[in-house]
């Protein structure tokens, strides 16, 4: 059963390696890979959550708002893009066993896509997320976008502060 802190694994600043199809409907098309950095923080006591991406290659950014439902026990993750500067519908679901499947409906270059993201491989340093579209209703899947998250890795502050002194 998912919890409200099923996404505290995430809070923080990641470095991510994007792989995606160049045509998300295409079995055949080809993949790029790009990289991007990410910034999640908590809200809520851990119940919610919002992360930042930006993806250079792309030259866009997005924004994830996660929002944990008490009464139905699912959580929904309401995405938007720096390019449209809207918000896209959401996907809801829940993790088991260590791995959180979401699912809602889309529409993509004007079809209709039943949308699916999972989260797995997650440990304090490593996540790894996935995109599947479905033209047919959840029947088929066709995975189009993978994001592999490693623990960034912090620079230490310049040396500590004199004591007494400002700290701007």
């Amino acid at each position: 059963m998912s919890s409200p802190h099923d996404f505290d694994f995430f809070h923080g600043d990641w470095e991510v390696r994007h792989r995606r199809r160049t045509d998300f409907l295409d079995p055949g098309s080809d993949w790029e890979e790009f990289p991007a950095t990410s910034r999640c923080w908590p809200l809520f006591d851990g119940a919610a959550n919002v992360d930042e991406i930006d993806m250079p290659h792309l030259r866009s950014k997005g924004v994830t708002l996660r929002l944990f439902d008490h009464e139905s026990g699912l959580w929904s993750l309401n995405w938007a893009s720096s390019r449209s500067g809207r918000l896209f519908p959401p996907v809801a679901g829940a993790f088991t066993g260590g791995r959180g499947e979401f699912y809602g409906d889309d529409t993509h270059d004007g079809k209709d896509v039943r949308v699916r993201f999972v989260w797995s491989g997650i440990s304090d340093a490593t996540a790894r997320w996935e995109q599947a579209f479905s033209p047919d209703g959840g029947e088929t899947w066709l995975t189009n976008w993978v994001m592999e998250f490693t623990r960034a890795t912090t620079e230490p502050a310049a040396g500590p502060v004199a004591s007494g002194t400002p700290a701007g």
